[in-house]
């Protein structure tokens, strides 16, 4: 069998009521108001389907044509490394590509969501091929279901003492663990986190655990904009109230100083979702900057890479929760990779409307766990006339 060529196509998302904790209202676009689509198809007539991550606005500042180059490079990606080549040969393809061109030798963000759409693409034709979903051919099935966590809706009027029946509710709805950022604005360069702040964020955790007990697992999320030593203030204000994890405490980039508030706090700290390569995630666990390993197969080189990243953090004894901030058929990648690791924790329940209904047999989020897809390879296809209605390129 041979790779004969790509299929690109970009669909519009449908837009979704806003969720994360503190006062933030109105509608976004869950994982981005655009999804770029590829189909490699192959001279036996399989064809396998991948997603390249946009880091389209989330709230429909752009619009398709922004992303042309986005869909030149898939191509130009396909045509010199991939056309021609066994599918089954994916290591050997990723490194042709990874390597292929001098100015990726260190894959950025974006080439790297390239790189993983193409990936799982590869892995989708071998597992129809060989009529088995892809974690049986990973080693098989770890989990029967995968455990998720919710994002907290906004607390009314922002007060934390709403917070409380937030958590009842998402309680109710069958969650056993949720996430929530209050640091708002997101900002690019660390900053301060004000005591008013740090005490808001104290006052929710205070709510929850007074309502609920111990029957909800609450993450907090920074999306890495606090300086280290704020970082290290939040972290020993909220401790007393057992957070499932502190996530992005400080700027991945630099894993010494995440390495620096992991050492000034028991809340475990979770990060990833920002990393390429898997000498990247060797480094982070190397540095025990983190125990809760948050990898995006649609940004970090795609399912193979998923593996041998939950393996090295296996053998740190640390876990994994996938990052499924993302569309579709990126997210059924993740739950692939999830499904036939060991050391799995929770994964990212983000679904908006579209999600819901773009597959004939949509991914179920349902009392807190997600049901595993066991069709062959990725175990997902278009609902054809859902799929017309938003492919806009």
């Amino acid at each position: 069998m041979k790779v004969t060529g790509v299929k690109t196509y970009v669909i519009e998302n449908e837009s979704a009521p806003r969720s994360g904790g503190g006062e933030e209202t109105g509608n976004w676009y869950i994982g981005g108001k655009y999804f770029l689509i590829l189909e490699l198809s192959t001279d036996e007539g399989i064809i396998g389907l991948g997603e390249k991550l946009t880091g389209s606005s989330f709230t429909g500042n752009m619009t398709w044509k922004d992303f042309k180059s986005q869909i030149q490079l898939v191509h130009e990606t396909v045509e010199a490394f991939v056309v021609g080549k066994n599918p089954f040969d994916i290591e050997k393809i990723y490194y042709d590509m990874y390597a292929g061109r001098h100015d990726y030798r260190l894959p950025s963000l974006h080439y790297g969501m390239v790189l993983s759409g193409i990936e799982m693409a590869l892995w989708d034709i071998v597992g129809k091929a060989t009529n088995q979903p892809i974690y049986n051919l990973l080693g098989g099935k770890c989990w029967d279901k995968l455990r998720a966590y919710a994002y907290m809706p906004p607390i009314p009027e922002g007060k934390p003492e709403n917070a409380g029946s937030v958590a009842e509710q998402l309680l109710r709805e069958g969650n056993t663990a949720c996430k929530f950022d209050p640091f708002h604005p997101i900002t690019g360069v660390p900053r301060d986190i004000s005591l008013k702040e740090i005490t808001y964020t104290e006052n929710i955790f205070k709510n929850i655990r007074s309502a609920v007990g111990n029957e909800l697992e609450v993450a907090l999320g920074t999306h890495g904009q606090l300086t280290t030593y704020s970082a290290i203030r939040v972290a020993k204000a909220i401790e007393p109230y057992q957070p499932f994890w502190f996530e992005e405490p400080v700027s991945p980039e630099n894993i010494d100083e995440m390495a620096r508030v992991a050492s000034h706090t028991s809340i475990p700290i979770a990060t990833g979702e920002r990393l390429a390569t898997v000498f990247q995630f060797s480094e982070l666990l190397k540095k025990q900057a983190a125990q809760i390993i948050q990898i995006d197969i649609g940004q970090a080189g795609g399912i193979l890479v998923g593996k041998k990243v939950a393996a090295m953090a296996e053998a740190n004894y640390a876990v994994i929760a996938p990052h499924m901030y993302c569309g579709p058929v990126a997210a059924a990648a993740a739950l692939q990779v999830a499904t036939c690791a060991p050391n799995f924790m929770i994964a990212e329940a983000n679904q908006g409307p579209l999600h819901k209904k773009i597959f004939k047999d949509p991914i179920v989020f349902e009392n807190g766990f997600i049901e595993i897809p066991e069709g062959p390879g990725l175990g997902v296809e278009f609902d054809p006339k859902v799929l017309e209605k938003h492919i806009v390129s």
